[in-house]
């Protein structure tokens, strides 16, 4: 049994400042590079594959939350930290150099080393993630850690929002020649995060106490063996299905019947192992259940939804990438005050319910006028539905997460805090690969349907990737926009393109409503539970079969 201690307002406060620079980090690495691919992939000579310097982050990421989250709940929150800040530390400085050096050996030419070091930065990026959110609520009382919660909600659209500014900032002016070396302005998109990352270590080593172990026991590896070789195959599948192969594809079915199995499996493991990596009892509990369940959803509609807005703006409204990053600051911006507000009043009121119900309601609405978007759709037109919908998601950045933790013991926080984590971004992943499937149909079946007898033969074939392609080679050369406009059969081939794409974004917001609703039915079934006041630290019993009202949050 733990003898309670109760952290200082210092300590907590700078424990609280250097969790969420290394919570903005991870945050901003997943946007910031979206801006500089068009200049990466012009140097580096990798258009093939420039899909998968965003998807080796994500998957590696992904697959890390349950363990990173496990060896925290058995090691201590700070050692597992400082250990993710590291390897995103050194996977950040590889990226930076990858191509410096020319062709290398296993590693080969410079796209690929990018996509090697970035997986190794989502390899730390996923321990910062899920042990920032456990040690906020190590250190504070799930009352009031919900204003923190918002907070931590309002940093990631600041993520969302300046990490493509920063991204295209660094790509357009950041070139130096240091030595007589030139370093390409693209590099420091990846070098930025280095300085904040050391300071974040020094604030860590210097001041973050060391925090009770909630966990006993030892590493479940084959369960962590199981999670790595289900989700990987998975997630790729999942990716590339529709897009690289079709769907009925040997690769594309094998991947999945060994991801199944795999799964099946891990189930079977975790019923045996005496200390299973995500404990199958946490599915017994109605709050994990259903607020996953919902965050599960909510996610998916989420990252389909603005995944594709940016494209939809360049190829379907056909303008500039800069002012397609400014539109999007609608949704981001009505994101971080209704997070912020909302973490407030959950604070206030000791209760998360109402706010998560009014917050759906907000989004339906929002996404429901998307629906109604085309290729005429003026800029302030979207700008005004966008920041609905930003309104309506700030509660579910944060209050799924904060019942979860509510409801689950102390010794159980880390686990139940990346399971959490985990299941938002498999739906993201989810999300993006069904949307991008959807708008490829969709968009197949249009320009069969509208495009003149002379262009369809070239547009009529044409695959999301093409017009990913399309738009950044408009932003690396936007001087050949005013050749295509004196062009009458480009003017009428993207007015087709433009017209089908505007359509198929439509399907894929429709999609997106009908998933919403059915996960704001699951919210609803979220049990009703006040807050507890009392923080995790100050608790007597961290462990199973501690002392119940500690577990309870009971005073």
């Amino acid at each position: 049994m733990n003898e309670p201690h109760v952290y200082s307002d210092d300590e907590r406060r700078l424990t609280l400042i250097s969790v969420m620079i290394v919570f903005l980090l991870s945050a901003m690495s997943q946007t910031i590079v979206g801006t500089a691919m068009p200049r990466i992939i012009a140097e580096l000579s990798g258009l093939h594959l420039y899909a998968w310097a965003t998807t080796a982050y994500l998957l590696a990421s992904t697959v890390m939350v349950p363990i990173w989250g496990k060896l925290g709940d058995l090691y201590g929150r700070k050692p597992i930290l400082l250990a993710g800040i590291a390897i995103f530390l050194a996977g950040s400085w590889l990226a930076g150099l990858a191509g410096e050096f020319g062709t290398l050996p296993l590693l080969g030419g410079g796209m690929t080393q990018l996509i090697v070091f970035r997986a190794v930065q989502g390899l730390g990026g996923g321990a910062l993630f899920t042990t920032a959110f456990a040690i906020i609520a190590d250190l504070f009382a799930p009352r009031e850690r919900a204003k923190f919660s918002g907070l931590f909600g309002s940093v990631f659209g600041i993520a969302s929002v300046f990490g493509p500014v920063v991204g295209g900032f660094f790509t357009d002016h950041g070139t130096v020649t240091l030595f007589g070396h030139v370093i390409a302005g693209w590099r420091w998109v990846f070098y930025c995060n280095i300085p904040f990352a050391l300071a974040a270590v020094a604030m860590i080593l210097i001041k973050m106490p060391t925090l009770p172990i909630r966990g006993v026991g030892r590493i479940d590896w084959a369960g962590a063996g199981l999670i790595i070789a289900g989700f990987v195959p998975l997630l790729l599948a999942i990716t590339w299905g529709g897009r690289d192969y079709p769907w009925g594809s040997p690769l594309i079915l094998g991947m999945l019947i060994f991801a199944i199995a795999c799964l099946i499996a891990f189930v079977f493991v975790e019923k045996r192992v005496r200390d299973p990596i995500i404990p199958l009892e946490l599915f017994k509990n109605p709050t994990f259940t259903t607020a996953n369940g919902a965050a599960f959803v909510y996610s998916m509609a989420f990252m389909g939804v603005t995944s594709f807005l940016p494209l939809y703006m360049q190829v379907g409204q056909g303008i500039p990438a800069t002012t397609s990053g400014l539109t999007m600051l609608a949704l981001m911006g009505g994101m971080i005050v209704s997070s912020t507000v909302n973490g407030q009043l959950v604070t206030k009121t000791g209760q998360y319910k109402p706010f998560m119900i009014g917050g759906g309601c907000v989004l339906i609405l929002g996404v429901f006028l998307m629906c109604f978007i085309g290729p005429d759709t003026s800029t302030f037109d979207l700008a005004w539905r966008l920041l609905i919908v930003g309104v309506g998601l700030g509660p579910g950045q944060s209050l799924f997460g904060l019942a979860v933790q509510n409801a689950l013991p102390f010794h159980q926080i880390g686990v139940a805090t990346s399971s959490g984590q985990f299941v938002r971004q498999i739906g993201s992943t989810m999300g993006v690969a069904l949307f991008g499937a959807l708008l490829t149909s969709g968009l197949a079946s249009e320009l069969a349907r509208h495009a003149p007898t002379e262009p369809g033969a070239v547009v009529r074939h044409l695959e999301l990737s093409d017009l990913q392609k399309m738009a950044m080679e408009r932003n690396l050369h936007p001087e050949q926009a005013g050749a295509r406009a004196a062009d009458p059969k480009q003017v009428v081939l993207e007015r087709t393109i433009r017209t089908s794409f505007s359509v198929a974004i439509v399907h894929g917001m429709i999609f997106a409503l009908c998933s919403l609703i059915a996960g704001f039915v699951l919210m609803l079934f979220i049990p009703v539970a006040p807050l507890r006041e009392r923080p995790i630290a100050a608790a007597k019993a961290a462990e199973p079969g501690g002392d119940i009202a500690a577990e309870t949050g009971e005073a």
